[in-house]
């Protein structure tokens, strides 16, 4: 990994230069991404953003996690941050 992270729910995720946020989960070991607006758990799947399955607020804005760009610093969070 090159040192660089961003922050996954609060926790540090490290990143490779130009990878996605969806590869830099899945290489954390991070298969889901938390639920969207209709309860449903958010997923990587298509890799072309396609099927929006894995929708993530990025910096505060709703973004596809496979066809965005880690950048050092970035706040994501998972679409509904429920507290049952």
């Amino acid at each position: 990994m090159t040192g660089q992270t961003f922050y996954w729910m609060g926790t540090r995720i490290s990143f490779r230069a130009g990878e996605s946020l969806a590869a830099a989960l899945e290489a954390a070991g991070i298969r889901t991404f938390g639920l969207d607006t209709l309860g449903q758990e958010t997923r990587y799947f298509c890799g072309i953003g396609a099927c929006q399955c894995c929708l993530l607020r990025v910096d505060g804005v709703v973004r596809e996690a496979c066809i965005t760009q880690a950048r050092a610093g970035m706040r994501v969070e998972a679409l509904e941050d429920r507290h049952d």
